[in-house]
């Protein structure tokens, strides 16, 4: 049975990629990657609460109106998960989600919501499973959940489910996003097979050779940064061409929207675009690279 405690707070940490450079299609329909991934100390905040109950019920609620509280989220499906198991069948669970990670955005929102609720289950549950099982179920619902998990700097492989600690480096990040522009997974994967010229810069390989020697002057995190997917989903979008032409050292995370930035504060906002549309991105300044996943709010 579960603790004397039945309600938690979780701190679930967006991400970014550092690196993503698409390998191949597996049989699955997934593709296999390789990609430097980091988490961010940008977090959307569970609460989980545990009632005794003779019917297995789940209740969710949040603050954000653009994401649905029933079984389509990701976090009602690590729920039932979890839930089928460890055969905790006699209760109900509720999770509210404090949503400050925009959606469809490429910073793993859903994905580190859907963790940090196994996670939390599990330390609410006694840790009736092991990190091993944890991670088993993390990967049977996505490709980020295993990294969002464990957090820090990482090498993730397969389809992102494989990981590989890098040695850790702060630095500061800021974030810009198209407010409306939302891209899914699947169609900036389908754009990229769409590509006659398909990158092969191999920049995931030099950036582990390099962070692992990063005593050396030559460590430059901003000259390693690759995306295939920015080069497939770009010349679709004005909105990410201003945000490139604006920022040229900017990259896209993961299937976007959003671009990160290498730097504490964004410079000129307000000129992004000839067309004064400036209020039509959303901008995070301040924030910085982290060595965890996801935790305990304390």
């Amino acid at each position: 049975m579960h603790k004397d405690s039945n309600t938690i707070k979780v701190k679930c940490p967006a991400k970014i990629n550092l690196t993503l450079e698409i390998l191949n299609k597996r049989e699955d329909g997934f593709h296999n990657i390789q990609s430097v991934m980091q988490t961010i100390d940008l977090f959307d905040i569970l609460t989980i609460s545990i009632e005794e109950s003779d019917e297995f019920e789940i209740n969710l609620s949040g603050t954000s109106d653009e994401i649905p509280y029933d079984k389509k989220n990701l976090v009602h499906k690590a729920i039932l998960l979890f839930c089928e198991k460890t055969n905790q069948l006699q209760a109900k669970i509720s999770v509210h989600i404090e949503k400050n990670i925009p959606i469809a955005a490429g910073l793993a929102g859903g994905s580190t919501d859907a963790a940090g609720t196994l996670w939390g289950l599990n330390e609410l549950f006694n840790n009736i499973l092991s990190k091993t099982e944890v991670h088993e179920l993390c990967a049977k619902l996505g490709s980020d959940l295993n990294f969002c998990l464990e957090g820090g700097c990482q090498l993730t492989s397969g389809r992102g489910e494989i990981l590989k600690a890098l040695p850790f480096t702060e630095f500061d990040i800021s974030l810009i996003k198209p407010k409306t522009l939302g891209i899914s997974a699947k169609e900036a994967y389908t754009k990229f097979s769409e590509l006659k010229n398909k990158p092969n810069k191999d920049m995931t390989t030099k950036f582990i050779k390099a962070v692992n020697t990063k005593d050396s002057e030559d460590f430059n995190i901003q000259e390693l940064l690759q995306n295939d997917l920015e080069i497939a989903l770009l010349k679709d979008y004005k909105e990410l061409e201003a945000i490139k032409n604006a920022y040229p050292e900017s990259l896209m995370s993961g299937s976007g929207s959003t671009f990160f930035i290498l730097k504490e504060k964004l410079d000129n906002v307000n000129e992004i675009t000839n067309d004064d549309e400036a209020d039509k991105y959303w901008v995070k300044n301040g924030l910085k690279s982290i060595s965890y996943g996801v935790c305990k709010l304390s």
